[in-house]
């Protein structure tokens, strides 16, 4: 019975997430690519579609470890892991290409069209909010 309810509650919540959203320079306000948010195994996930700048298309994530190491940047999976929690998706991990490194991360849906993304090491107080607008 509880893992129905669960599932309810996640057809009726991942709707509003899921799709494809622009990324925004939380500085320039540039846009700067496209990601497809989607859920698997109750688990919210991000990846890469499309570099919108023309200086970034064809890089590689240089400073990425691992398996992602030198990979093409379009094609990665940089949200990983977040779980629903009330109106947000949190304990989880946003990984930054531009410098390889992993935070962590709550998003939550600001209106049908917005989305606040929120990377912090340890204390969501020590982060940065960026927005997301639904493509």
């Amino acid at each position: 019975m509880v893992s129905l309810l669960l599932s309810l509650a996640l057809f009726f919540q991942t709707p509003d997430i899921e799709g494809r959203w622009v990324t925004v320079d939380d500085e320039t306000g540039v846009e700067k690519s496209e990601i497809l948010l989607y859920v698997e195994d109750g688990k919210l996930y991000g990846k890469i579609e499309r570099l919108l700048l023309p200086e970034d298309q064809g890089k590689t994530c240089v400073y990425c470890k691992g398996a992602d190491y030198n990979k093409p940047i379009e094609g990665l999976v940089i949200v990983k892991g977040l779980k629903p929690d009330d109106d947000s998706w949190t304990k989880g991990k946003i990984m930054d290409p531009a410098n390889g490194k992993n935070y962590d991360c709550t998003i939550t849906l600001k209106d049908d069209n917005t989305l606040n993304v929120r990377g912090y090491l340890g204390f969501s107080l020590l982060g940065r909010t960026q927005v997301w607008k639904r493509k």
